[in-house]
C-alpha cells in the first residue's frame, strides 16, 4: 500500500527508508496510535472493535493496513462517496480479513472500544471543500456517539482537529488525544533506534 515514489526510493537505497507521512499511507502515525491503545486498554488491539468515522484519507488507509496486520475489527463509517476504493477492499479480500463499511454513524460505532477521527479536509485536499463538508455533517462526532460505543470506549484524533468533531468530545473524558500526540513522539524515536539495529 506504498505509493510508487516511495517504492522506487526503496530500490535504490541500501539504508532503511521510512514513510513518515504520504498522500496514500501513514504507518508511523498508526503505529503510535496502536501503542496508545494498548498502553490504556492494557490488552492486544486483536481482542479490540475499532471505529473510524471520517474520510478515506492516508491515517484511514494505514489503519486498514494494520487491521490485517494484526487482525483487529474495524468498523468504517462515512458518506458512500467517500469509502475505500474498490483496490483497498480487494487488497483486504485478498489477505482474507474484513473491514466494515456502513453509512450511518451510528451502526460504525456500535459496540466500539476505540473510535479514530482525523480532518474532513486534509492539507492538499483538492476538492470543492465546502460541498466536502456538507456530505460529512451527518458524521460529525457529538457527544451522544458514546451511547452506542462500549462504556469505556475512547477517542483519538491524529490533529489538527477540524469540524469534524465537537469540542466536548474532543476535551472530554473519553479523548485520549494529548497522550496519543505524545506518544507519538516516543513512538517514531523508536523506529529511528530499530533502524539504526538498537532495537534487534
Amino acid at each position: 500500500m506504498m505509493i510508487k515514489k516511495i517504492e522506487d526510493f526503496q530500490k535504490h537505497l541500501n539504508i532503511p527508508i521510512i514513510n513518515g507521512l504520504s498522500p496514500s499511507s501513514h504507518p508511523t502515525q498508526v503505529l503510535s496510535d496502536i501503542f496508545t491503545v494498548e498502553e490504556i486498554k492494557k490488552k492486544p488491539i486483536s481482542k479490540l472493535k475499532i471505529c473510524w468515522i471520517g474520510d478515506s484519507n492516508n491515517v484511514l488507509y494505514s489503519l486498514i493496513a494494520a487491521s490485517v496486520k494484526f487482525s483487529f475489527r474495524l468498523s468504517i463509517g462515512c458518506p458512500k462517496k467517500f469509502a475505500p476504493g474498490k483496490k483497498v477492499k480487494d487488497w483486504v479480500r485478498k489477505n482474507k480479513k474484513k473491514i466494515f463499511i456502513y453509512h450511518d454513524l451510528k451502526k460504525a460505532a456500535l459496540n466500539a472500544d476505540v473510535v479514530f477521527s482525523d480532518k474532513v479536509i486534509s492539507l492538499n485536499d483538492k476538492v470543492n471543500k465546502k460541498r466536502k463538508k456538507q456530505h460529512f455533517q451527518k458524521f460529525k462526532i457529538k457527544k451522544e456517539i458514546f451511547n452506542y460505543t462500549k462504556k469505556n470506549c475512547i477517542f483519538l484524533h491524529c490533529l489538527p482537529r477540524g469540524d469534524e468533531v465537537e469540542e466536548d468530545v474532543f476535551l472530554g473524558k473519553n479523548s485520549h488525544v494529548w497522550q496519543q500526540a505524545l506518544n507519538r513522539v516516543h513512538v517514531q524515536k523508536s523506529i529511528l533506534m530499530y533502524c539504526f539495529g538498537k532495537l534487534r
